[in-house]
């Protein structure tokens, strides 16, 4: 018979669970079996990390202990609901850990291996056991997936920290600390002038530009000398596609062999750019995305297409070089962006309220054509405080996209000569006519 104690601890379980209760399937409840299911995952659960470890042949732990680990956890805290005694689980957890770091466990036909690993494994397999006996039988099956995942992609998972250098994991830490560190220090309210200035979501910007570039700088440290050019373009996009024109511009100019590759990979850095307008736009101020995705999706879509079967054209002719990109998360940068994010900022509200879109348009043409991140948040923040709408920040983010695409299509040509810029001419132009066009149709009202 169930105590009133351990009648609200199943209740309690239950609605932990969401509704995930096997007993009711099988009509169980009231009988002695009831806990038959949780026992029976917990069983499954330790099956599926034992497995993995068995396949690794480690006589210490493998398809029949870690099922047994398991069903130890699910017992201990049942038995510790019967008792009343909620220590009863950690206790066995303790017993456990001292059994698995005593020397006679480690006496094994390969001496050079602690087998610290397993015994991680085990009693994370036990405390799986016990989540699943508290009614966390989903999250406790879920956590027994990623734990098999993370022990069975070892050697990939090695093979990454082999290609990272001391300088990838200086930018991870450069990266957290921008994140964790400064960006939970800054007051989150209006200050300076016209109010522009809120240096929590100054910062803010800051790490998700750098997060983004920062997704895009490791892919490349990761992956770059393996992937082809359509994929590199678009991870350089991801980092700067400035800084990524520049690049394969000068490499052109030393190897004029490389013209293709270069192109293909100049052009789709420059496109990714459209799509991170829209990926700003939905994260920042969604309810713009509509009219900020009508500019921006034409071109997107022509010059992919364009650049793409180009691309395919011309495979063949593909040289071998890496891209070789600024770590995003440099302190230096970062607080330039920063920087440069809030003399924007205060520029904009001034002329929004001195002299109204047209101020605003006219810095960003001028911010623009050197950096484009900048304005565009300029003009998503001042949406998100209702001082600017939908049509006018989507025109805005046009003028800033255009410009860029005219500074770049100049830095190409003067840096990588005129047969490079020829071939990424049609795509830029096919982004300057999607722009006309989505600018022109969004004037028109067909969002209204």
């Amino acid at each position: 018979m169930l105590t009133a104690g351990t009648d609200r601890r199943r209740i309690a379980g239950e609605k932990a669970m969401g509704g995930f209760d096997l007993s009711g399937w099988f009509n169980l409840k009231g009988t002695s079996f009831e806990s038959l299911p949780i026992i029976l995952i917990s069983l499954g659960i330790g099956l599926l990390v034992g497995i993995e470890r068995e396949r690794k042949r480690h006589v210490m732990a493998g398809i029949r202990t870690f099922p047994l680990g398991a069903l130890l956890g699910t017992l201990c805290a049942l038995i510790g609901q019967h008792l009343n005694a909620p220590a009863f689980p950690i206790a066995g957890l303790l017993v456990l850990a001292s059994f698995g770091f005593l020397p006679g466990v480690h006496s094994v036909d390969d001496s050079s291996d602690p087998h610290t690993t397993t015994i991680a494994a085990f009693l994370v397999t036990y405390c799986l056991g016990v989540m699943v006996a508290y009614g966390y039988a989903p999250l406790a099956v879920a956590s027994a997936i990623l734990v098999t995942g993370l022990l069975y992609l070892k050697p990939e998972l090695t093979g990454i920290m082999q290609k990272l250098e001391r300088r990838d994991l200086y930018s991870l830490l450069q990266f957290g600390a921008l994140s964790f560190i400064i960006l939970p220090l800054l007051p989150n309210r209006a200050i300076g002038p016209y109010a522009a200035l809120n240096p929590h979501n100054v910062w803010l910007m800051v790490v998700m530009i750098v997060g983004l570039g920062q997704v895009g700088y490791l892919s490349v440290r990761l992956f770059g000398d393996r992937v082809g050019a359509p994929l590199l373009g678009v991870l350089g996009g991801l980092v700067s596609s400035t800084v990524t024109s520049l690049i394969y511009s000068r490499q052109v100019r030393a190897d004029p062999g490389a013209e293709q590759r270069a192109s293909t990979v100049i052009q789709l850095a420059n496109l990714v750019l459209n799509l991170r307008m829209m990926l700003f736009t939905a994260a920042l101020a969604p309810a713009a995305l509509p009219a900020v995705g009508l500019v921006m999706a034409p071109g997107l879509l022509l010059g992919l297409a364009l650049t793409l079967a180009r691309h395919h054209r011309g495979k063949g002719q593909e040289g071998q070089q890496k891209i070789a990109l600024t770590n995003p998360a440099d302190l230096k940068l970062a607080l330039s962006f920063a920087a440069a994010f809030a003399v924007i900022l205060v520029c904009s509200a001034w002329l929004n309220a001195e002299f109204g879109r047209s101020g605003v348009y006219t810095v960003a043409v001028i911010s623009g054509a050197n950096e484009v991140d900048a304005i565009v948040l300029t003009v998503l923040n001042l949406f998100a405080q209702q001082r600017f709408e939908a049509v006018p920040c989507a025109t805005a983010i046009a003028l800033a996209v255009g410009a860029n695409a005219l500074f770049k299509i100049g830095l190409i040509f003067s840096l990588g000569g005129k047969p490079l810029a020829l071939r990424c001419l049609p795509t830029f132009v096919s982004i300057f006519a999607g722009l006309t066009l989505g600018t022109l149709a969004l004037h028109m009202g067909w969002l209204s």
